[in-house]
């Protein structure tokens, strides 16, 4: 019998037997509850979490965002604007519309603190990791050194990102073109020498002289030798 049915047994006959005085009563209930804390103490993981074998690494997070915002967000940053637009695609102001944005439609991005009263991580902490993720290609566990978050932190944060953006700004920028955005898309090619075109991607496959012989296996597709594909939208 599972030891917290055997406790719910003993209580349930406790209760209805009235044949044991108050001492003993007492003492049983005193046996009982050591046992059962024991019990409990047993289930844990050796590092004393509910999680049997589950290890809880401190990683300091808030160091890690402290790093990041000295890095990019300060007003005297490590890394000036350009670095910041070459490394997350965008510029600042759009960088913080969308993390105030997807802070505002999901609760889980607000920083908080916890059952033990502990700080959660920032919203720009984890909203980095979904933008870095999309940019580079990166996968989660390789983000963990930089910004000091667990992998299954930093998957959960694609996932609440991607939705949040879809579900944000899925009306205005995900649709499909009406007539006026057309009218605009014809007007800009015929502007630049096409007119009558909407849209055009087209690629190429560039040989790559100088590819260092590392990244060689990489870059070798159907052509035989190193190459770059280059796309022309």
């Amino acid at each position: 019998m599972d030891h917290r049915a055997a406790w719910k047994q003993y209580m349930r006959e406790l209760c209805l037997s009235n044949d044991s005085s108050d001492e003993e009563d007492n003492l049983v209930l005193a046996t009982l509850t050591v046992w059962h804390a024991n019990v409990e103490a047993s289930r844990r993981g050796p590092w004393g979490e509910s999680i049997p074998g589950h290890r809880r690494i401190h990683r300091n997070r808030m160091e890690g965002h402290n790093r990041l915002y000295n890095d990019y967000f300060a007003e005297s940053s490590v890394y000036p604007d350009y670095i910041f637009h070459h490394r997350f695609r965008m510029k600042h102001d759009l960088y913080y519309k969308i993390v105030k944005e997807v802070e505002d439609h999901d609760l889980w991005f607000q920083q908080r603190r916890n059952a033990a009263g502990e700080l959660g991580l920032p919203s720009l902490q984890k909203v980095t990791t979904a933008f870095r993720m999309l940019a580079y290609d990166a996968p989660a566990d390789s983000l963990d050194e930089c910004l000091r978050l667990g992998e299954s932190t930093i998957i959960e944060s694609m996932r609440r990102f991607v939705r949040a953006i879809v579900e944000v700004f899925g009306d205005e920028y995900l649709r499909a073109p009406n007539e006026e955005d057309i009218a605009l898309l014809l007007d800009m090619n015929q502007r630049r020498g096409f007119p009558g075109m909407l849209g055009s991607i087209d690629c190429m496959h560039w040989k790559w002289k100088n590819c260092p012989t590392a990244w060689s296996g990489s870059f070798r597709g159907h052509v035989n030798a190193p190459n770059i594909i280059l796309e022309a939208v």
